[in-house]
């Protein structure tokens, strides 16, 4: 059983967190904290294989956090999960070694995979002492990093996803499927192919737009991050 502590200072995020990690076979919960310094007395007194950590916590950023624990000889693995998209802050998380990075906000599929390719991870390691070559070792990184497009419906690619995504987020109100198919001159059916993926990921959300007397319209709205 892999034993995880999420660290979020939000109740909410925090509640789900816990009840998505307790959802995945394989997984436990060892502790929950809101502030690093309540990471850093838990990690203390309880054995920690992974910490779900926030890297926007009230006391100290998570990478000041993962640096501390190096410090103190904690060395459980770290999953940023993390509204932060500044490409400066996801490199210092790949340099202090956290092994995935998970944008807010996501939904349970998102997490449990990540969490599956953990495990898969771990248990290949568990297997053999040494690696028998380069190939062993790049499969070993495959799994733990997986790759993003391939989790995509058919017929979606990320560049257009980056596009209606980026879209809807820069917009100061909802957008239809027809408006954001206008705008990135795609047709209207792909387009809601697009909206409906975030929907199902909790990056968007949908309203109905009434215009007239007609059928109302559903637009999509991002999400925002707290």
């Amino acid at each position: 059983m892999i034993r995880v502590l999420v660290v979020e200072d939000e109740p909410i995020a925090a509640d789900a967190h816990v009840m998505y990690v307790g959802r995945v076979p394989g997984f436990t919960v060892a502790g929950r904290a809101g502030t690093a310094a309540e990471a850093m007395r838990t990690l203390g007194k309880a054995p920690v294989d992974l910490v779900l950590l926030d890297l926007n916590l009230p006391d100290m950023h998570g990478l000041d956090l993962v640096r501390a624990m190096r410090a103190a000889g904690h060395p459980a693995d770290v999953i940023a999960v993390t509204s932060a998209r500044d490409l400066d802050v996801v490199r210092a998380a790949v340099s202090q070694g956290i092994v995935q990075y998970l944008l807010k906000p996501f939904a349970f599929a998102a997490l449990r995979d990540k969490l599956e390719r953990y495990r898969q991870y771990r248990e290949q390691l568990a297997t053999a002492d040494a690696v028998t070559g380069q190939q062993e070792v790049d499969g070993l990184l495959a799994t733990l990093r997986g790759q993003d497009p391939a989790h995509l419906p058919k017929g979606m690619s990320p560049e257009s996803l980056t596009a209606v995504a980026g879209l809807v987020r820069a917009a100061s109100a909802g957008m239809s499927a027809a408006e954001v198919g206008e705008r990135l001159q795609a047709s209207r059916v792909t387009a809601r192919r697009y909206l409906e993926h975030l929907a199902e990921q909790g990056a968007v959300v949908r309203h109905l737009r009434y215009r007239g007397a007609g059928r109302p319209e559903v637009e999509y709205r991002w999400v925002p991050v707290r």
